[in-house]
């Protein structure tokens, strides 16, 4: 299995920016709030002392994270085809349902709330390779088999 993580360029930018955040801004933040509690006193039953170690912990999880993904990606190619891809732009419709507009990501960028469906769901890695105006059967994950019309691709 590969394990190269997907991304667009600007999901690539987004984790970066994140990253220098969390590294720049929350951990000198978090640090001052664990000055704070330490000097607060016994630390046994210090509640803010306690809040300030477990964002520490968030913080260092999430920066762990996100360099492990940037030592281990590449960037989605742009492609020219007419075909759906990771990094296109489609309008499907499922079933019945009314039409709706994705663009195809890696999972990492998944966002379905903002229009981004991975490649790895069913729905994005059923229509992978499909072209507009093709109607594509998917399995989902509960079992059940949808019609997928493909309505666009950009």
């Amino acid at each position: 299995m590969d394990n190269t993580y997907k991304l667009t360029l600007q999901g690539a930018k987004n984790l970066k920016d994140e990253l220098e955040r969390l590294k720049d801004v929350d951990r000198k933040r978090n640090l001052d709030a664990l000055r704070e509690a330490r000097a607060q006193g016994d630390l046994s039953e210090n509640a803010d002392y306690d809040a300030a170690r477990d964002e520490q912990a968030r913080i260092e999880a999430r920066v762990k994270e996100i360099e492990g993904v940037l030592k281990n990606y590449e960037i989605i190619k742009e492609d020219t085809s007419n075909k759906v891809n990771i990094g296109k732009t489609v309008v499907i419709q499922v079933g019945d349902f009314p039409k709706q507009k994705y663009t195809i990501v890696g999972s990492l960028e998944a966002d379905p709330q903002k229009g981004k469906i991975s490649n790895e769901s069913p729905i994005g890695k059923g229509i992978i390779g499909f072209k507009k105006g093709q109607t594509v059967s998917v399995k989902t994950e509960t079992g059940n088999e949808v019609k997928v019309k493909i309505i666009d691709v950009k």
